[in-house]
C-alpha cells in the first residue's frame, strides 16, 4: 500500500514519511542550534566523532573542557578525527580575501591545530587529523549515526550559514550522502602529523 493510503494527509503533514525523515532539525543559522545539542551529540557518541569543518575554531570556544571530553572518548575506544583546511594553502588565502575579517581563516585553523597539539601531548588515544581544501564551503560534524551539516553561504562566516541536524535512517539517504563526502575528504587528506614509529 502507498503512503497516501496508510497515512492520511493530516497525519502525513505531521509525521515525516519521505527522505526528509532523516532531518531531525533545521536551523537558519549554525549558532541557532543550542550548545546543548552539540554537547549531547559529543557526549553520547561511542564509536566515532569527526569534525570536518574548515577551521573547527568555534568548537573550542563554545564547548568547555572539550579536549578533556574528547580525551575520555578516545580512552573509551571512540575514534576522534579532525579534517581542517591547510592554513598555508591558496584556498585559505582566497577565502580570507572573501571574508575580510580580522580573525582570519588561517588563524582560526591554527587555533584548532594548537588545541590538537596540546591533546597529543597528553596523549589522546584515537586522535587523528588531516588537512583538506575540498570542504571550504561545507562543514560536516559526525557523531556515530547523527551529524550536523552546514552549507556555507557566499561570503558569510560559518555561524551565519544554515545547519541541518540529521539522523541515519535509510540506505543512501541524506546522512549516507554526507558521510560519503566526509569519507572522501579523509581518504584524500594529508596527515597533519607524521606517522609515529
Amino acid at each position: 500500500m502507498s503512503a497516501e493510503v496508510l497515512w492520511p494527509k493530516a497525519v502525513r503533514s505531521v509525521v515525516k514519511t519521505g527522505p526528509d525523515r532523516e532531518i531531525v532539525a533545521a536551523y537558519p543559522y549554525r549558532n541557532a542550534c543550542p550548545t546543548s545539542v552539540w554537547a549531547q551529540l559529543i557526549d553520547n557518541a561511542s564509536q566515532s566523532i569527526t569534525f570536518a569543518g574548515y577551521t573547527n575554531y568555534f568548537i573550542w570556544q563554545e564547548h568547555p573542557r572539550l579536549a578533556e571530553r574528547l580525551r575520555r572518548k578516545g580512552e573509551d575506544g571512540c575514534s576522534v578525527r579532525f579534517v581542517v583546511g591547510d592554513p598555508e594553502s591558496e584556498v585559505t588565502r582566497r577565502r580570507e580575501e572573501v571574508e575580510a575579517v580580522p580573525l582570519t581563516v588561517g588563524t582560526r585553523i591554527r587555533i584548532t591545530l594548537d588545541a590538537l597539539e596540546k591533546m597529543r601531548e597528553t596523549p589522546t588515544p584515537g586522535l587523528q587529523a588531516r588537512f583538506s581544501d575540498e570542504h571550504i564551503a561545507l562543514s560536516v560534524f559526525v557523531f556515530d549515526d547523527q551529524m550536523l551539516v552546514t552549507p556555507h553561504i557566499s561570503n558569510l562566516l560559518g555561524h551565519e550559514s544554515p545547519m541541518l541536524h540529521l539522523r541515519r535512517l535509510d540506505e543512501d539517504g541524506m546522512y549516507d550522502r554526507f558521510a560519503a563526502h566526509v569519507a572522501a575528504l579523509w581518504e584524500g587528506g594529508r596527515a597533519v602529523w607524521p606517522p609515529t614509529a
